[in-house]
């Protein structure tokens, strides 16, 4: 079984003490936007695992039940073994979705936050459709489809806590597992850090496998990725890598360089791309974090919003047995187009007014036509009218900042 959804209220309530160490220590590691940004897209994550699970599941039961080679039974030491055994794997699904550019393509989202905070942890792809290919092995090696849902979770739930600054170096666990530091360093964009320390739970495959490296005190990492996103929008911070793939793979004239787009080293471009359609790159030494200024308000608003979304994501996982399949992909169709509208609402996009309001239009007709229980009800119409009531001073504020919102768009394309 899977013991993500029942670790999440232990998630938030680590965010909320990582909080308030920020307080007690004064750092700036948290901004309201990027966080929101980070919790938005695990929430979509965790909504399209859903759609994206059924084939790649059933086709590992199908190879375990037809040709597993051992039986490993359910013993604790057999567990503990599929857990090592899972992170190998991990490992190298991990290594190849830096260096190969399809995979990178679904992995980039994690770390397209230039902050590196425990809501980065939450970062999660929605657009990873080969990364189960690398865990096949554990079939043949008769890994239960259970236990390999129980150890892929435990893996998961255990990156959550390196994803922090106010840890520093744990001694001897820095030889062996995965901590803090070392996976600073794995987030850095800074150029002695790209493709390095790509372990889950254990760092020694990095240590064996020759793509270590330690943090370092001389070399502060900057976080993010070089072609950064200047956006709040979750949807265009999983598809932007695909996107460019897709145009380059069309553009190029040479056919053999169609495919080495999408299965070539991970930055490599064909010379026609370049020479015609040059990307930009951060200059590290002039380093500037993506930023719009936000009213104490907005702040406000974009989190009761993603509380909404959040709120309704939960109820759905928990209940996802009890509901047809079109009343699953319509819950999840509102999740996503949600989070797309928080993301315009912290953009100071005019567009992000307009979806708000059609969002909660779908929210009263899912009141008044479905059999939703009354204390979902409640829920729902109390979240309608608090943002209601914020809607006027939103307003206005869309209003006054409509000028500058053109003027940073044109900044944006041009740089």
């Amino acid at each position: 079984m899977s013991y993500i959804i029942y670790a999440i209220p232990f998630f938030f309530l680590l965010i909320a003490l990582e909080l308030l160490a920020e307080y007690v220590r004064k750092t700036d590691y948290y901004r309201t936007n990027d966080a929101i940004n980070s919790l938005t897209a695990g929430v979509l994550s965790r909504m399209f695992g859903i759609l994206k699970a059924l084939v790649p599941f059933t086709l590992y039961i199908m190879l375990y039940d037809n040709y597993a080679l051992f039986s490993l039974g359910d013993s604790i030491w057999l567990g503990l073994l599929a857990f090592v055994l899972y992170d190998f794997c991990y490992y190298w699904n991990h290594r190849f979705g830096h260096e190969t550019s399809i995979l990178w393509a679904a992995h980039v989202v994690h770390h397209s936050s230039e902050e590196y905070n425990l809501t980065t942890a939450l970062r999660q792809t929605s657009g990873s459709f080969l990364s189960w290919i690398f865990y096949l092995p554990l079939a043949f090696l008769g890994v239960d489809p259970l236990l390999l849902l129980s150890v892929g979770s435990l893996n998961l739930i255990y990156q959550f806590w390196v994803h922090t600054r106010h840890i520093g170096r744990l001694g001897w666990l820095e030889w062996v597992f995965v901590t803090p530091s070392n996976h600073r360093a794995h987030h850095a964009q800074n150029q002695i850090y790209i493709d390095r320390n790509y372990g889950g739970v254990f760092i020694i495959w990095d240590r064996l496998f020759g793509s270590f490296q330690d943090e370092l005190d001389t070399e502060p990492p900057i976080y993010g990725i070089r072609k950064a996103l200047h956006s709040w929008n979750p949807i265009y911070a999983n598809t932007h890598v695909y996107q460019q793939l897709i145009k380059d793979s069309w553009r190029t004239k040479a056919w053999s360089d169609k495919f080495k787009v999408w299965f070539g080293k991970t930055g490599w471009r064909p010379a026609d791309m370049e020479r015609d359609y040059p990307l930009g790159r951060v200059d590290l030494t002039r380093f500037e974090k993506f930023d719009i200024p936000l009213s104490t308000l907005r702040k406000v608003y974009g989190l009761i919003q993603h509380g909404l979304t959040t709120f309704i994501g939960l109820v759905f996982l928990l209940n996802i047995t009890q509901l047809a399949v079109l009343q699953q992909l319509l819950v999840i169709a509102w999740v996503v187009y949600a989070s797309v509208a928080v993301g315009e609402i912290l953009s100071l996009k005019l567009l992000g007014w307009w979806l708000e309001i059609v969002k909660y239009l779908f929210v009263f007709a899912a009141v008044m036509t479905q059999p939703v229980p009354m204390w979902l009800n409640l829920t729902l119409v109390a979240f309608a009218l608090v943002s209601a009531m914020m809607w006027p001073s939103l307003r206005k504020e869309h209003v006054r900042h409509a000028k500058p919102e053109k003027n940073e768009e044109n900044i944006a394309i041009t740089s």
